[in-house]
């Protein structure tokens, strides 16, 4: 069983190089590699979560070297749910690419490349090999922002590169400080020899990590490459950088901070403390004002995510079992609703051509299912009951009255009404306006040449999927959660 751990991440680098070989024999072969690839992740990512959520925590160690020496792989509930979250939605978007593009074989391989990364990061118990992976997932995410045909998405990949890659370079240089005083690179290992390290060193190691993981997760003000990421890339990679990217480097910033460093380093630490609870209210609180002040829906959406993953770190920071859980909820519902919206947004324009708040007046006459699922995802984002929207601002807040954290738990409920402000201007245009007659349909052009001539029954099925899923999820989270606290209780052990 633990082989099934290695083969998760090896899995997309062979359907990666399975991809580009498919080339050399046929154009446009990739898709169908790409699917198979998904559906035997998603397969694993099953088993693996069976097997975690019911036996516990599953490891491997690559090349028999005993950890801490050997690089170690581990599964337990946490990073289970992370290997199902990538492996559906990474399917799920290839469903909505096939029509929608990019559609050449180097695409699909960049696009593999990514889930192999995602699936790195989320499974490895090596500080380094998590700086490995973050790498792969950094230059594959700029690859595939860049397959736009249009000079927008290279400037965006190209400002992505730039501030990525700061973020990595600091994530590396804490990694360093944090080896030089223990001579170790397993987190495990590392948890144990940093209690008796240099502490201006577990402390500049911690600044570090920190501000480069926030870096990957867009925490405002370190945010400025994903606004124009996600607007300037075709809309199905949008949609998967929206939802797993930053999405994994927040479940990486939870795992390192409490794996590592630990409870008591938090507890005992206030300026550590500070920067997380800081780097929390400023994003929700920026993100939501920035979202508000959009007239591009995708960079309305971008902006949305800045404040959503203010949530998940305002979680990290108040640090019981109640709040981490909904930081882990939080982060799984804003991949499948900021996923299934951007998609939606994508739906929208293939169908009407809007693409400005403006433009989405009397939609659901244009684009009825465009409008119906952007509706449903909307007001899960808001969070309201029963959607895993609700689910997740529920136990953050809750988290936080128990912790007696006041101020943050009023920005949190504040974040509500925020987030209110600009989905529901978009809910009233599209419902209760007449729509616009001066637009029309049109297909985002993509670098392989090929255009869409409209939108397939996969892209509409997809967006369909990720609204039912937002509140599908909501009524299982309850649930869901049982299953999930013992794997809390041992991160925070």
């Amino acid at each position: 069983m633990s082989d099934l751990v290695a083969l998760a991440v090896a899995v997309p680098i062979f359907g990666s190089l399975a991809a580009l070989v498919a080339g050399l024999v046929r154009s446009e072969s990739g898709w169908p590699v790409a699917v198979v690839a998904c559906v035997a992740q998603v397969a694993i990512a099953a088993r693996l979560a069976a097997t975690a959520f019911g036996d516990g925590t599953i490891t491997y160690v690559v090349g028999g070297f005993e950890a801490p020496y050997g690089i170690e792989l581990l599964v337990d509930g946490l990073a289970a749910t992370m290997l199902g979250l990538i492996a559906v939605v990474s399917l799920g978007v290839l469903a909505y690419a096939r029509r929608a593009g990019p559609r050449s074989n180097p695409f699909y391989a960049v696009y593999l490349l990514l889930v192999a990364g995602l699936t790195g990061m989320s499974v490895t118990a090596d500080l380094f090999n998590m700086y490995v992976f973050l790498e792969i997932t950094g230059l594959a995410a700029y690859a595939l922002v860049a397959s736009g045909d249009r000079g927008r998405s290279a400037v965006a990949a190209l400002k992505y590169l730039l501030v990525g890659t700061v973020g990595a370079s600091l994530f590396l240089l804490g990694v360093g400080y944090a080896y030089i005083d223990t001579g170790t690179l397993n987190m495990a290992d590392l948890a144990t020899k940093l209690g008796d390290a240099d502490p201006t060193l577990v402390h500049a190691a911690f600044a570090f990590i920190v501000v480069g993981l926030f870096i990957k997760v867009a925490v405002f003000p370190l945010h400025t490459w994903q606004p124009d990421a996600y607007a300037g890339a075709p809309d199905s990679v949008a949609a998967l950088v929206s939802a797993l990217v930053s999405t994994v480097a927040a479940y990486a910033l939870l795992r390192v901070v409490y794996t590592v460093f630990g409870v008591g380093f938090l507890a005992n630490n206030e300026l550590a403390h500070a920067i997380l609870v800081g780097g929390a209210t400023v994003s929700i609180v920026a993100g939501s004002l920035l979202a508000v002040s959009q007239s591009e829906v995708k960079r309305m959406l971008a902006y949305s995510s800045v404040s959503q993953f203010g949530l998940v770190v305002a979680a990290i920071a108040i640090g019981n079992v109640t709040a981490l859980m909904g930081a882990v909820v939080h982060l799984v519902g804003h991949a499948i609703m900021k996923g299934g919206l951007f998609l939606t947004a994508g739906l929208v324009a293939t169908e009407t051509g809007a693409r400005r708040v403006e433009e989405f007046d009397g939609l659901v006459r244009r684009s009825p299912v465009g409008a119906g699922a952007f509706g449903v995802l909307a007001v899960a984002m808001v969070g309201v009951p029963p959607t895993v929207g609700f689910a997740g601002k529920w136990y953050i807040a809750v988290g936080a009255a128990e912790s007696g954290s006041w101020a943050l738990l009023a920005v949190i409920v504040g974040s509500t009404l925020l987030t209110l402000a600009y989905f529901a201007r978009l809910v009233e245009r599209m419902f209760f306006r007449e729509p616009s007659d001066d637009l029309e349909p049109a297909i985002e052009a993509v670098a392989d040449g090929g255009e869409a001539p409209g939108a397939s029954l996969g892209m509409r099925a997809t967006v369909v999927a990720a609204a039912v899923a937002a509140v599908a999820l909501g009524l299982a989270v309850f649930g869901y959660s049982q299953h999930l606290q013992p794997t809390i209780e041992v991160l925070l052990s």
